[in-house]
């Protein structure tokens, strides 16, 4: 189908609420978005020119536009979610999540069971969760067990069952598990009480159970039945410290869901954690692969919908870092400051640590896909035309302007490639000149890079603020490559980046990987530079003393060196020592020396 026709399908789109649907021209359905104005929407992808090639590939793909009309742009949010989870479009983010969490149920039946399963079935029965740690179900579990006692057995617990007596104790019974309903030890409405305790438990509400327990233990205590009171001791222990593993937030604070998100080129790790009765009942973060450079708001937007479906949500309000559209009558807060924010802060410091986590897998497993990822990184927050697959950093060392060396150091792959490091003795300059001497090894380099005509550095790193900037400015111009490569400027009070022509610096996050990349280079050049030039320095004073002994000559001065190791022991020589390494003659006249 030609252009022509595309843009008739776009003409005669509403301007209304909804969904469209993108089709290639064998009818494989290609993307799924929604729209407040769906005209508007669809006929940005072919009025605009696209950054990303991804997105360039499924316009020319598009042959056939489909839209659904519906009456607010949160029924569209829903509908997106819905039809994206069935037909999986090539060119969509997908929530994909291959585990089957396992929840637990409370039995719709006579005595109900409690138990953990990853198969909901719709009889009426009761689930909570999903848990996604299975040490948190297990804890769950053993609390439950520990709190009341109910029964584990699947028999058909109804009255005629109970009533003909088809049922014998059990073991549990005579460990206290249980209280032998199969026997009619136990009425219904008592052990129901126990259902409704653990069914409040499961909702995160422990104030009614604690209440209830300390009642019973405090009656046992007044009537002196001390072995009952600790009976009762202990649950309340048990349920404590269950509380106390749960993070606490400010009990005002319930039955909300928080969401955050931190994102890179690639990927997304979308945080969801749910609040209820003051505490973190769940916590759950899941990797999103990006498919067309999707914006963080995007992938909210998504993830929000996604996780209150699979977790069967029903707060009522969510706690955003930004506002992103969600389903109508839910209430959005994005929190400034206080308690709000820190359950906002909290959940971001889970997604980001789900990254970290991923990354140092990555670095293991798959190291190319590692160093691609940081490069991507790097070339995003320093705002780089091209990968900086190769960078170079040059550092300047001199103490009180003598022995002035320059150092330039070599990242190749985000990693340091040794065999390319170079040091310059500074000839140009007389005295402590950090700017001429940091134009002058500029210049050196380049000028030799250029003449054996090898690849230029995608990025180039001056170890100093504006005044080296300028300096190394002014040796690319002098060589006309000026505007080919990416040169800036690292202060080191607060690491302000300095660009070319810019007068307000650059400050990327203290905990960045890009900057932990830069400070490393600028170490590495600093490191590399001193230690040229203490190596510099002792040779220059070596040469000093020595060469100015009358009629020791270079050849001896080594010999004496490689022997004696250091001047202070060529000094403390007796002359024997002396005559056996350099002879009569010359020991003498170095005895005669250190004499004087």
């Amino acid at each position: 189908m030609d252009i022509s026709a595309i843009e008739l399908q776009v003409k005669i789109l509403p301007s209304t609420p909804g969904v469209y649907q993108y089709f290639d021209k064998d009818g494989g359905i290609l993307y799924i978005g929604k729209a407040k104005n769906l005209k508007k929407r669809v006929a940005s992808y072919f009025t605009k020119n696209h950054d990303s090639a991804r997105l360039r590939i499924l316009v020319r793909k598009i042959a056939i536009i489909k839209h659904i009309v519906v009456t607010t742009e949160s029924d569209a949010l829903l509908l997106e979610n819905t039809l994206i989870k069935k037909h999986q479009p090539r060119y969509n983010i997908l929530l994909k999540d291959d585990k089957s969490y396992p929840w637990i149920c409370i039995k719709n039946e006579r005595f109900p069971r409690v138990f953990s399963t990853r198969r909901m079935i719709k009889d009426g029965s009761e689930y909570f969760g999903p848990y996604t740690s299975g040490k948190v179900l297990g804890a769950v579990k053993t609390l439950i067990r520990e709190l009341y006692p109910i029964r584990t057995c699947n028999y058909d617990l109804s009255k005629q069952n109970i009533d003909a007596g088809k049922y014998k104790l059990c073991l549990e019974y005579h460990l206290k598990n249980c209280k032998a309903p199969c026997e009619g030890y136990e009425l219904e409405s008592e052990y129901m009480q126990h259902i409704t305790a653990i069914r409040s438990i499961l909702k995160g509400n422990f104030k009614d159970a604690l209440k209830s327990f300390t009642k019973k233990m405090t009656v046992h205590a007044e009537a002196m039945e001390f072995e009952q009171a600790q009976f009762y001791k202990n649950k309340i222990e048990a349920l404590q410290n269950y509380q106390e593993k749960s993070t606490v937030v400010n009990p005002r604070i319930t039955n909300v869901d928080v969401f955050s998100i931190e994102s890179d080129e690639s990927f997304a790790y979308v945080n969801f954690m749910q609040v209820h009765h003051g505490a973190i009942v769940r916590s759950h973060t899941t990797e999103i692969k990006k498919k067309l450079e999707e914006t963080d708001a995007e992938i909210l937007e998504l993830a929000v919908v996604e996780f209150r479906n699979r977790f069967k949500s029903l707060s009522r309000e969510v706690y955003l870092p930004f506002p992103v559209a969600v389903a109508e009558g839910l209430k959005v807060t994005i929190p400034q400051l206080g308690d709000k924010k820190k359950l906002v802060d909290l959940s971001l410091r889970n997604a980001k640590y789900s990254r970290q986590e991923r990354f140092k897998q990555i670095k293991i497993v798959d190291p190319e896909r590692h160093t691609k990822r940081m490069l991507a990184q790097i070339q995003k927050d320093l705002r780089l035309p091209q990968l900086p697959v190769h960078m170079e950093c040059f550092d300047n060392s001199n103490i009180q302007g003598t022995n002035p060396v320059a150092a330039c150091v070599v990242f190749k792959n985000a990693k340091p490639s040794k065999k390319d490091y170079r040091k310059f003795n500074i000839k140009t300059v007389e005295g402590p000149d950090d700017f001429a001497s940091m134009e002058e090894v500029v210049y050196r380099r380049y000028k030799r890079l250029l003449e054996e005509e090898e690849p230029l550095p995608q990025l180039i790193i001056l170890d100093g603020g504006k005044g080296q900037l300028s300096s190394g400015l002014k040796a690319l111009e002098q060589l006309g490559i000026r505007g080919q490569v990416t040169i800036v400027g690292i202060a080191k009070r607060l690491e302000e980046i300095y660009y070319p022509d810019d007068s307000y610096p650059l400050y990327l996050d203290k905990k960045s990987e890009s900057l932990k990349v830069i400070q490393h280079m600028r170490n590495e050049a600093h490191r590399f530079g001193i230690t040229f030039h203490r190596q510099k320095r002792s040779k220059a004073a070596l040469e000093t003393e020595l060469d100015s002994i009358p009629g020791i000559g270079e050849k001896t001065a080594i010999s004496l060196l490689k022997h004696f190791r250091s001047v202070s022991r060529i000094k403390q020589a007796t002359k024997q020592e002396l005559v056996e390494v350099v002879g009569n003659s010359k020991a003498q006249k170095i005895i005669d020396f250190y004499k004087q």
